[in-house]
């Protein structure tokens, strides 16, 4: 049976991961971010997509086991988001819009610019060959320029890229993540060069927008 203590100090530890100031906003972002991608593709699914494809992507080799990173971003964000979150009220909010802005350009763009690409037939039946076909299974080619996969996971790094209160290796560690998850965009065939270097432009835009945007409501003591 747990004691006071040992529940006062659970308390303490989740409020430390998980700040009470980011808890509805980290509940919004990631609704937003299924309503972009469901959203999208229920008004423009059916529409004629474009395959921006480039000499340079038909270059690129598939390689199966790099689905694997593709599949565990999705820790990595988890781990991104909270622990940028965390960081302080401000730099969540400023972190949080940043994301917000981009994903509401992604979906202006995925509607008015539908893209699309060609994926390659997968040959095999090992485990990492059985996870590719699942991925082209659940996950149709649309939704990719800008690519989200690479706009989520660099707004996690640049989230703490000049922050000399976060440890190196966490900053190097963001920053290896973010890259190993562009490389697998691209080995999974699931995204072409422009989507990540699209994604990769957009959030670092936005990241500076969200700033001026913060500092303005600030000063009319909005937030």
């Amino acid at each position: 049976m747990l004691s006071r203590d040992n529940i006062s100090q659970t308390g303490q530890l989740f409020n430390r991961i998980l700040p009470g100031y980011s808890r509805i906003p980290l509940l919004i972002t990631v609704i937003l971010n299924f309503s972009v991608y469901w959203g999208a593709r229920a008004i423009a699914g059916g529409w004629e997509h474009h395959d921006i494809e480039t000499a340079l992507d038909r270059m690129i080799p598939v390689v199966n086991w790099t689905v694997l990173i593709y599949f565990g971003c999705y820790i990595f964000w988890i781990a991104g988001y909270m622990y940028n979150a965390a960081l302080d009220k401000k730099h969540c909010y400023r972190f949080l819009m940043a994301d917000w802005l981009g994903k509401a350009v992604c979906f202006i763009c995925y509607v008015v610019y539908p893209t699309t690409n060609t994926r390659p037939q997968i040959i095999g039946t090992d485990i990492w060959a059985q996870l590719m076909k699942l991925l082209y299974q659940i996950d149709e080619a649309d939704n990719l320029f800008p690519s989200i996969h690479c706009l989520v996971s660099w707004l996690c790094y640049i989230g703490v890229r000049g922050n000399k209160k976060v440890p190196l290796w966490i900053r190097v560690t963001f920053c290896v993540c973010a890259v190993a998850v562009f490389i697998s965009t691209l080995t999974t065939k699931q995204h072409v060069i422009y989507d990540v270097v699209a994604g990769v432009l957009l959030i670092e835009v936005t990241y500076r927008i969200s700033r001026l945007l913060l500092t303005k409501l600030n000063k009319h003591n909005i937030m």
